[in-house]
């Protein structure tokens, strides 16, 4: 094969690697809005016993996750600012049904419920404090 169609094949090959890692990189922690189209039910999540008044975070996280206990403590400060908010972290290391049942994909994945346990809201990875702060308010409004 001649050296420069294989040069041309590597560096296209990188170059869209490259593109893909961006868009990954750029959709990670974003809070993407649901329709209010899933409900989770509390004896579906272990050791949940109901939900919180305001706004639930259902966090999915797994024992060898770095952005995990990012996330764990972003959820947990701004739940511990409200008194009608929860934070309720299940770890998937050993129970791969969930993941599946609740359409998980990677680690932290967060699921931010309504007081009737309607998904409202879905972050896939490690989400910013202020951006999480916003969307609570956005859910408590309209309770």
């Amino acid at each position: 094969m001649n050296p420069v169609a294989v040069v041309g094949v590597l560096v296209g090959l990188v170059a869209v690697a490259t593109v893909i890692g961006l868009v990954w990189r750029s959709q990670q922690g974003r809070i993407h809005h649901t329709r209010g189209t899933t409900t989770v039910k509390v004896g579906d999540v272990p050791g949940m016993r109901r939900f919180a008044r305001g706004a639930t975070f259902l966090q999915f996280s797994t024992e060898v996750c770095a952005p995990c206990k990012v996330t764990r403590d972003v959820l947990g400060a701004v739940a511990s600012e409200h008194s009608n908010v929860a934070h309720v972290d299940v770890d998937l290391t050993h129970r791969p049904d969930l993941a599946s049942q609740f359409h998980i994909m990677q680690t932290p994945t967060t699921l931010i419920l309504d007081s009737k346990g309607v998904v409202r809201a879905r972050i896939g990875g490690a989400p910013r404090r202020d951006a999480v702060r916003a969307e609570l308010d956005r859910i408590l409004i309209a309770a």
